[in-house]
């Protein structure tokens, strides 16, 4: 049986659909009628898309087939109605009513075809209305009362055997019924609403503050349009009755579409897109817009020149524009809810990147956006890399696949700046609809104002990183310049010490023993000891002048470069010590500040081992490579741990080599030896170049 009746709408529909078209072509080719298309687009199509519409998705309502099988009535009513009057024009039939006849003529049995179709409508109307929202009866004079509407159904066949003229029968048959049934309805359905909170239907008592208005709106209706008969079927309020006509039409489909699918008013649970809802209200608005300009300007044509006609047309279309436009944009913000157009979409990524030094907070918001304003399912932003830290944010839940793992992104924005690639937004389908070019060019530009951010970001993590290496450099170049200056003032006390406790007493008591000699010499004695013992003082305070020189600035150094002095210097080492030295230092003469500090690494690093290390083997390498000069003395000993230690020996090195831009590394152990190896820049002198 329910496939039998769903047969039976889909026949329906299909006349409608056909009826409709064949309405079209005959109104505007054959019978050149000006009111074909705006009737049409204003009340027929969108009643019966609505209907079709909500029929499709709710193939079991009561409410769904009725708005269907409005619309399908009024597209067989016009098509019957216009039908007719081709016949008639063909054939030149005339309508002369006999009471007592007992056979009908066929113009005869056309007309009441028609105007039972019309009363169909109203009656249709009327039991849709009453019934919301579920379309079944509640109450047990609903049944009685819309049953004896059925009765209305007689009086096209009976009217015209009372001799009635076919103008009096087309108004009591469909002017009057088409005004009042509408209003009918909507009382019936106040009515209804305002029993159904003691029968406990809270769903119908809900309809009342709309059930109200709406009755209110179809009364008046109904009442204007009964001014229309003294004007006539031509002009101004000819327009004007048109409009009221269309009124019903157009408010029912748009309420019973936009609430079956918004509230659910059909009574079953409909998994349907939002954009499929939207494009039926629009279908309907646009509609009606259609045929009220064409109305009003084919209105005009039978008045005006033609000229005028077109510009009142033009004017008609400029003046609906705007309530159009407000009826679109109000079927969207109530479909779809409120949402961000691409330019404040834009805008607000604007303020937000003002604040984009924390990606941590960047990375949310970004995310949020984009999910609220291209609508996506969800979204993915993970920004940072290239020596940022990762931060990343969702919006959004993301589905999972077959597999049980995430769903793989739709697509994806990669944040470029020039060849870095600082990030990426992930993103799924749309929740209504597919992503369009405009919604994939508004992704790509966020992306690469985020990719600025982020840039940005890490130019500010990277100035204050070099700010705070400058810092730390002047402040250990500060502690490093007082320690030399402190170092130089120790090594002057102790060579003002050496020379005065040490070599000064020595050259006193050598000139005393001269005085002595002298004396000795005076009075004939052997004087032979006396210079000996002088010649030997004097040659101790020569070499005691020799060391004291050398351990300032060795001769050697000077006369015969870096090379020379650290292997006379490992020769008078108490314990093994081993020079390498590549073949290319041969001969190379460094800057003189490079020189003195490379040597006084190796001298204090043998000093250190001499005092802890307690080694018996010590090794000297040196070699050149990437523009740096290689320093390097490696023992045996028994090592220390780095971490803990900080001797004023190692200061003193680290400060020797940094003055002079180098770089110096200490590797220790307990029990591993020490490596002490340093990288001074390869500055030669311009002899050596020579």
């Amino acid at each position: 049986m329910a496939a039998a009746r769903n047969r039976g709408m889909h026949i329906v529909a299909v006349c409608g659909g056909v009826c409709m078209l064949w309405a079209t072509l005959i109104g505007t080719t054959q019978l050149q009628n000006r009111y074909t298309l705006p009737w049409i687009l204003g009340s027929v199509l969108p009643c019966y898309f609505a209907g079709l519409f909500t029929w499709w998705h709710a193939p079991t309502s009561p409410v769904a087939k009725r708005l269907l099988l409005i619309g399908t009535w009024l597209s067989v009513t016009i098509a019957i109605r216009y039908s007719t009057t081709l016949l008639i024009r063909s054939f030149g039939w005339d309508l002369r009513p006999t009471p007592h006849a007992l056979q009908l003529p066929a113009e005869y049995g056309l007309q009441v075809l028609s105007q039972t179709c019309d009363l169909m409508v109203g009656i249709l109307v009327v039991r849709l209305l009453a019934l919301l929202p579920d379309g079944r009866y509640a109450f047990p004079y609903e049944r009685r009362v819309l049953g004896a509407l059925w009765g209305l159904l007689a009086l096209p066949a009976l009217l015209p055997l009372t001799g009635m003229t076919q103008l009096t029968v087309h108004y009591v048959v469909f002017y009057y019924p088409e005004a009042w049934l509408p209003g009918l309805g909507a009382v019936l359905l106040v009515l209804r609403c305002l029993r159904a909170p003691a029968a406990g239907r809270r769903d119908i008592a809900a309809l009342l503050p709309f059930a109200v208005p709406g009755a209110l709106l179809l009364l008046t209706r109904a009442a204007s349009r009964l001014f229309r008969t003294w004007q006539g079927e031509q002009g101004v309020l000819y327009f004007v009755g048109a409009v009221l006509g269309a009124l019903p039409y157009v408010v029912i489909s748009l309420a019973i579409v936009y609430a079956a699918f918004r509230h659910r008013l059909l009574g079953v649970d409909l998994v349907i897109r939002r954009s499929a809802v939207y494009g039926s209200l629009w279908l309907i608005i646009n509609s009606w817009y259609l045929g009220m300009a064409l109305t009003l300007g084919l209105t005009a044509g039978q008045y005006l020149p033609v000229g005028l006609s077109l510009l009142v047309a033009v004017v008609a279309t400029a003046l609906f524009q705007p309530l159009r436009a407000r009826l679109n944009a109000l079927a969207e913000r109530r479909v779809f809810g409120k949402r961000l157009s691409r330019f404040e979409l834009l805008v607000q990524f604007g303020t937000t990147l003002e604040h984009a030094y924390d990606l941590d907070r960047l990375a949310p918001r970004l995310a949020t956006g984009l999910h609220e304003g291209l609508n996506l399912q969800w979204v993915r932003v993970r920004l940072g890399g290239d020596g940022l830290p990762v931060s990343a944010g969702e919006a959004g839940a993301r589905p999972a696949g077959a597999d049980g793992r995430p769903a793989p992104p739709l697509g994806e924005f990669p944040l470029l700046y020039g060849e870095d690639v600082l990030g990426i937004i992930e993103y799924g389908p749309k929740a209504e609809g597919r992503c369009t070019p405009e919604d994939h060019d508004i992704g790509e530009t966020l992306a690469r104002s985020a990719a600025l951010a982020v840039h940005n970001v890490h130019l500010a993590a990277e100035l204050c990183a070099r700010v705070e290496e400058v810092q730390r450099q002047a402040a250990e170049l500060d502690a490093s310049r007082a320690r030399i200056v402190h170092a130089q003032d120790t090594e002057r006390r102790r060579i003002e010490r050496r020379l005065h406790d040490g070599i000064q007493q020595e050259l006193v008591a050598l000139v005393a023993k001269l005085a002595l000699a002298r004396s000795c010499l005076r009075r004939g004695g052997d004087i032979d000891a006396a210079l000996t013992e002088m010649q030997d003082d004097a040659y101790r305070v020569i070499d005691e002048l020799r060391e004291l020189a050398h351990g300032i600035h060795p001769p050697i150094l000077t006369d015969q470069g870096l090379v020379a002095a650290v292997t006379s210097c490992a020769r008078r080492m108490p314990i093994p010590v081993t020079v390498h030295s590549e073949e290319s230092l041969g001969g190379v003469r460094f800057a003189l500040d490079v020189e003195e500090s490379a040597f006084y690494l190796v001298s204090e690093a043998l000093t250190n081992v001499l005092k802890h290390a307690a080694a018996t083997h010590v090794t000297i390498r040196m070699a050149r490579g990437g523009g740096r000069l290689l320093v390097e003395v490696r023992d045996d000993g028994t090592g220390f741990p780095t971490e803990t230690t900080r001797g004023s020996g190692l200061t003193g090195m680290r400060d020797r080599i940094e003055a002079v831009g180098g770089e110096l590394t200490v590797l220790s152990g307990p029990g591993t030896g020490t490596v002490i190896r340093a990288r001074l820049l390869e500055r030669v002198r311009e002899e050596t170049r020579a």
